[in-house]
């Protein structure tokens, strides 16, 4: 008997032990895969090997991203279609002699809600007949671009704010105060835009890295609060949210910032030299923001997976006390993470009166980019490139609605009803499934990330 067989030590002989461990994972994974019932044999002999047009449709109408994701957009535009029947009267009159002249109704519905959206896809991504207008010259190619430049100029602040909440999701943090740094974002940034007297060029930087300053501030106070104290972020960012409101409202009309020519509350314009430059001339909205936002982006991406701090930032947001345990410094992360949040923020509010949207200070200027940023982090699933295509996705609604609502009478709270109703069902995606009957298995899985925090 060797000595470590009389001393009873718990060592073992490493290849040994790595065998032993090898030979128990395989029976682990035996044990599972004869529980599980996709790979019971079939009555009778081994199941037949599915073919590839199956495999395609079964995953299909597995409810996986994707299909979640596209089902809840079917579900929000027929939510929506019943919603503007109900609330025309015009066309809710004729289901009163319905069983005598069925035609009516649906023919009046069909109207209604195929103008609807047909209009809304006209003022977000293409008008026909502006590119008719263009090869037949009645009209330039401007006219063609409209619809995607209104698109672009939405989405570039939403893309911002979105990161802003997306970053401090994967940090475990839920960053409420979007709206509050964007709101000190833009205040900063204008009072540099029109405070300072700099050259073009080095003017705009001035006034873009005054905007990311605003929302690094307001970022810190909840995330040193939230480290040192353990006070809740939810619950400081809400307040700041409201000291920022009313901090701008109170601004615009001392004397110094409010345009001397008006008597209302709005303050002097930026000036021309720090406004961020458009990209397809005077005539068309779209600016360089929406460059700045791909870049971001990029950099939060690359941030997240590439580096050592995104490491730390989502072991953080995994589990702080088995990061703690791992010399991972949670107070340091937690501070890092509402700094960068509001960096972002602060960008997204920026680009609201640098860009073309606004050129001066008024209460309403930073509009809800904040809130609405929650609701494209959730929509992009927290993942810098899912809530870029979110926001693409808002901005879009955000720009043919106000084509809808001007050409078919539709509201344009309708739009918000459909943004809500796309957050709802892909958020509850058991709802998509018992709706659809999608596959139990791989909904689950989802419906499990999900409320893990993707």
């Amino acid at each position: 008997m060797s000595e470590r067989q009389r001393s009873g030590s718990p060592d073992k002989d490493p290849a040994s032990e790595a065998q032993a461990a090898q030979d128990s994972l395989g029976n682990t994974e035996r044990a599972e895969d004869a529980t599980t019932p996709e790979a019971a044999p079939a009555a009778g002999g081994t199941e037949p090997k599915p073919t590839l047009g199956r495999l395609f449709l079964e995953n299909l109408w597995a409810a996986n991203t994707v299909t979640v994701t596209v089902l809840s957009l079917v579900l929000a535009i027929v939510v929506g279609a019943i919603l503007m029947i109900i609330s025309d009267p015009d066309v809710l009159s004729t289901y009163s002699y319905i069983t005598a002249r069925p035609s009516d109704a649906l023919n009046s519905s069909w109207t209604l809600v195929s103008e609807a959206y047909a209009n809304l896809f006209k003022g977000a991504i293409f008008d026909p007949e502006a590119f008719s207008g263009w090869l037949d010259g009645s009209n330039g190619w401007q006219a063609v671009l409209a619809p995607i430049s209104e698109t672009l100029t939405y989405t570039a602040p939403l893309v911002f704010t979105g990161l802003s909440v997306a970053l401090a999701f994967r940090g475990g943090l839920f960053n409420i105060g979007a709206q509050g740094q964007a709101t000190i974002g833009v205040v900063l940034a204008a009072l540099a835009g029109f405070l300072l007297p700099l050259p073009p060029g080095l003017h705009l930087l001035v006034a873009l890295l005054a905007g990311a300053l605003g929302g690094v501030i307001w970022g810190f106070i909840p995330g040193i609060l939230k480290a040192r104290t353990g006070a809740h972020e939810v619950i400081n960012t809400i307040m700041l949210n409201y000291i920022a409101t009313y901090f701008l409202t109170w601004l615009i009309v001392q004397n110094g910032v409010q345009d001397p020519n008006r008597t209302d509350a709005i303050s002097r314009p930026v000036d021309p030299s720090a406004q961020l430059p458009r990209l397809l001339g005077d005539n068309l909205r779209v600016h360089a923001g929406i460059l700045l936002a791909v870049l971001a982006t990029w950099a939060v991406a690359w941030l997240l997976n590439r580096s050592t701090l995104g490491f730390e930032l989502r072991a953080v947001g995994a589990n702080p006390d088995a990061a703690r345990t791992a010399g991972i410094s949670v107070t340091r992360t937690y501070v890092l993470i509402m700094v960068f949040a509001g960096l972002l923020a602060g960008l997204g509010g920026s680009n609201m009166v640098l860009g073309s949207t606004a050129s001066a200070l008024t209460p309403l200027v930073v509009a809800q980019i904040g809130f609405d940023g929650i609701l494209v982090a959730l929509l992009g699933r927290v993942k810098p490139w899912g809530v870029a295509l979110a926001a693409l996705l808002f901005g879009a609604l955000q720009a043919g609605g106000n084509r809808m609502q001007s050409y078919s009478g539709i509201s344009l709270e309708l739009v918000t009803v459909l943004q809500a109703l796309i957050v709802i069902f892909i958020a509850a995606p058991a709802l998509v499934k018992a709706i659809f009957q999608l596959r139990a298995a791989r909904a689950a899985r989802l419906q499990t990330s999900l409320a893990k925090g993707w």
